[in-house]
């Protein structure tokens, strides 16, 4: 197998599934690993006796002892074959140039390994018994295993891994192995119905889930060395006619899946924050963390931002004693291991700035604790600031020195920083039609795009069914770090409506467009997407007990939002839209309150929808 292989997973996207081995060039030199590296494969028993395929990749030079970096991984070790090589080990090339010995392996059921497989599968905080296991145990018993028999290792041993990945580093991370020092996180999965990949806040992300599983949710009957190739064909490119002419969510399976993709059928008997859901949040988990804890994402990260930001957030809070810190650039899904960091879409960030990331603090991180090589200096918070387009360090995030600054939604299109006097019962509205959805990105794609967080919303501006509200140009520079909250009073004439809340930073008239211009945008009032989130109005008290919306009556909805780190320039300003639909990112709400994973064609209707004066989006400002 010495061809690149990729799961399809997402059309749209390249996702982190490296089948072979083989990964994209980074900017750094290349490094050749089969000269300096030789490669063996194992089958390492777990405490249930089931055993998992690992790939061990060490330095030829014995002369000294290495630090061991695990990677486990539901998308293959590959290439398998004891001489066929990776053309990059560890998190970046920088690693094997520097000395590390490299695992790589498949989780309990998948590709190569025994056992079944579990899609975040849950932790079992009491294991009394050998048949007590998961993915913590696992990694426990590999570490234990990698020690105690792979030659010249220093006892020592660093995780990290990228999205689903990610997810496995971090549950690594409790109740670990004494020599698991050091644990990075990337874009990891934390809770997949509140805010990673396929749901946020109750709204299901449908191309992602249905595309994501059209592939990776295939049945895997015995150990195997090869990917199922065989790519869903939707019939067009276009995914905002593919998913509106599937129809309701029951059609998935009905018309597509044919019961073949299990966890598509789990999720859609799991409508609401059940006890299913909740034993797959790893954040409760996260407690008495012992090893070093970097987590990494990116603010433009379409997949699993929530996670980062919540994996941080849920170690601070429950191991106090740890060394936990966050890194966050600007950065797509995977963008600091893959890409330069340059630019996403028609937005540019002035710098190679996950080249620096990979340099100047990845490999410091794990060559600290793993090397006892040089001093760290890590700030608690390291992030990238957008629109002002710099590297910011903080003790502590959000920072101390933010704090809260409403907007204020007011008549006539208008969005205020001042509070406004006395009460405001005034609204403006717009008919919600599931047959006419707003489209969440204003060309074709079978996918969800990376490129859809920074996208221009101008042409979503322009829609009746949009509101949009806008400050004066602003006069100083405004710089937002941490959560945001949508506060809305709003009322439907149905009794279920989604509301779709959009940070937006809108780009003067002359700003110059980017040179070179490859896509032709012209920058001049562009409307720059800073962060948007949907909510499902039925979540509005409970995301385990929805309640219907009363008809045509004011109900407060407010949700978070995930956190930001952007400077609205001085000569820029500052919009917010409101909008019921944002298709076919987000599912298309019936705007009746039905069980919408089970809900027919007659179960869609128009819906009116309101957004009364009174409401607000609070940022986090820092003075």
């Amino acid at each position: 197998m010495s061809r690149i292989r990729i799961l399809r997973i997402s059309a749209g996207l390249i996702c982190f599934v490296l089948a072979a081995g083989q990964r994209p060039q980074h900017a750094q030199q290349a490094f050749d690993v089969k000269a300096n590296y030789s490669k063996s494969e194992h089958m390492i028993p777990m405490r249930d006796r089931v055993k998992l395929f690992t790939a061990v990749y060490a330095p030829k030079d014995t002369s000294q002892k290495y630090p061991i970096l695990l990677n486990r991984t539901p998308y293959s070790c590959s290439p398998y074959g004891a001489n066929a090589y990776r053309d990059s080990v560890g998190p970046s090339p920088l690693f094997a140039k520097e000395g590390y010995i490299v695992v790589f392996q498949d989780v309990r059921g998948a590709w190569m390994s025994e056992g079944t497989y579990m899609n975040m599968r849950p932790q079992n905080d009491h294991k009394s018994k050998p048949s007590d296991i998961d993915e913590s145990s696992d990694t426990y018993d590999t570490i234990d295993w990698l020690v105690k028999n792979v030659p010249n290792n220093n006892g020592r041993v660093g995780m990290w891994g990228i999205s689903y990945p990610g997810f496995y580093a971090a549950i690594g991370a409790i109740d670990a192995h004494p020599a698991l020092k050091a644990v990075s996180p990337q874009a990891p999965i934390s809770d997949w119905f509140i805010g990673d990949d396929f749901h946020h806040n109750g709204t299901l992300f449908l191309p992602h889930a249905f595309n994501f599983f059209a592939g990776f949710g295939k049945p895997r009957p015995q150990p195997t060395q090869f990917a199922n190739d065989s790519r869903f064909n939707h019939g067009t490119p276009d995914g905002y006619k593919f998913f509106l002419d599937m129809g309701p969510l029951a059609n998935g399976d009905k018309k597509y899946f044919h019961g073949n993709i299990a966890y598509w059928n789990e999720m859609m008997e799991h409508p609401n924050y059940d006890a299913w859901w909740q034993a797959r949040n790893t954040r409760p988990h996260l407690r008495n963390i012992k090893p070093a804890v970097m987590t990494v994402g990116g603010w433009f990260d379409a997949e699993d931002l929530f996670g980062a930001i919540n994996t941080y957030k849920s170690v601070e809070k429950q191991s106090p004693g740890a060394y936990n810190i966050l890194v966050m650039g600007p950065w797509f899904h995977g963008g600091w291991s893959r890409s330069d960091g340059e630019a996403l879409g028609d937005v540019r960030f002035g710098s190679k700035t996950a080249a620096f990331y990979r340099e100047n603090i990845e490999l410091p991180f794990f060559n600290f604790y793993l090397k006892d090589k040089g001093e760290l200096k890590l700030p608690e918070a390291y992030v990238f600031e957008t629109g002002s387009n710099r590297w910011k360090t903080y003790d502590q995030w959000p920072p101390a020195n933010a704090h809260a600054q409403a907007l204020y939604i007011r008549p006539n299109g208008e969005l205020s920083l001042s509070q406004p006097a006395g009460v405001d019962n005034s609204y403006d509205e717009y008919v919600s039609d599931p047959a006419k959805p707003v489209p969440f990105i204003n060309s074709i794609n079978i996918g969800m795009t990376r490129e859809y967080m920074v996208d221009d919303q101008r042409f979503a501006s322009r829609r009746p069914d949009v509101l949009t509200y806008q400050t004066d140009v602003l006069t100083d520079d405004i710089t937002v770090a941490g959560p945001l909250t949508a506060s809305l009073f709003v009322s439907t004439s149905g009794t279920d409506s989604d509301f779709v809340v959009k940070l937006i930073d809108v780009y003067p008239e002359n700003a110059p467009d980017n040179q070179p211009n490859p896509t032709g945008m012209k920058m001049g009032g562009y409307e720059m997407l800073v962060r948007g989130e949907p909510m499902r109005a039925r979540f509005r008290k409970s995301f385990e007990k929805p309640e219907a919306m009363p008809p045509n009556k004011i109900e407060k909805i407010e949700y978070v939002m995930p956190d930001v780190n952007h400077t609205f320039i001085k000569g820029h300003r500052i919009m917010v839209q409101i909008q019921s639909s944002w298709f076919p990112l987000v599912d298309r709400n019936p705007q009746k309150f039905v069980d919408i994973y089970k809900a027919t064609e007659a179960d869609f209707q128009k819906a009116i929808e309101r957004v009364y004066h009174s409401s607000r989006v609070i940022l986090n400002v820092v003075k």
